[in-house]
């Protein structure tokens, strides 16, 4: 394969003459049956670092990672999802990352994808790349259980509304962040839960960061990582709530830490 940088191929498309670092962030939990899998289809050309958070996984998840050439963090203690990306997102920041990845190595998001996740930003054309299993259709397709279907519907149509984007998924666990908007937005004030991805996105827009989407196939099996109802529940109503707190902050009603610069 080449060693062509991500750089180098962006300045092919955009110009740019900079030299980027993209750095791989996996919040990983009780993943060591899918983690290799995952890591062979990244682009090892493309990628300059892989940093695995385990959050004090109950199998052989950091062994695993261990015996790859990859930097593991491990939590002592289970501190949650949102918990696990603040981790990562703010090792990636020190290690010099210029684009952020988030991909689960649970194998349910395609590695393959990241080239295309990494170039809007490389192009200065986007801050946030979401990966949409919406894009496309094929959310059914890859086995999304009906319920969450609708209630991810009915949650995009209200962020949408309330946000004033058009988006086809807020939902997906397949992100792509620059440098500067995890420089500037307080994601370290969000929640530890699983609520954080839509609390980053709300706050993407009240700062004014431009996002953009590409469509990804995704893959429901035993082993991929899935949050169950009652904590789906919890999630929605955190979602609803999130946008409570953005209306409120919007019009300067309230003061709220994840909207406070």
């Amino acid at each position: 394969m080449s060693n062509q940088t991500v750089a180098e191929r962006g300045a092919q498309t955009s110009g740019a003459a900079k030299k980027i670092k993209v750095i791989v962030t996996m919040p990983a939990y009780n993943a060591a049956k899918t983690l290799i899998k995952t890591w062979k289809e990244i682009d090892k050309d493309l990628v300059n670092e892989i940093i695995l958070v385990d959050d004090c996984s109950k199998d052989d998840t950091v062994a695993v990672a261990s015996s790859l050439p990859i930097k593991v963090i491990r939590h002592p203690h289970n501190v949650g999802y949102g918990g696990n990306q603040k981790t990562g997102y703010a090792e990636a920041l020190r290690d010099g990352a210029d684009v952020v990845i988030m991909l689960h190595p649970d194998y349910q998001y395609d590695p393959l994808k990241i080239p295309e996740m990494v170039a809007p930003i490389v192009r200065g054309e986007a801050d946030i790349v979401l990966g949409s299993r919406f894009l496309g259709g094929g959310a059914l397709k890859g086995g999304m259980p009906m319920y969450k279907f609708v209630a991810n519907r009915f949650l995009t149509t209200c962020q949408n509304w309330v946000l004033g984007t058009n988006i086809s998924e807020f939902h997906t666990g397949y992100r792509a962040y620059s440098r500067q908007f995890l420089e500037t937005v307080p994601f370290l004030r969000n929640s530890l839960a699983f609520v954080f991805d839509a609390e980053i996105l709300c706050q993407a827009a009240y700062f004014g960061f431009r996002i953009a989407e590409i469509g990804v196939e995704t893959r429901y099996f035993a082993e991929a990582s899935s949050i169950n109802f009652w904590n789906s529940v919890k999630y929605g109503l955190g979602v609803l709530n999130t946008l409570v707190k953005f209306v409120g902050a919007k019009a300067g009603l309230i003061k709220c830490d994840l909207f406070r610069p």
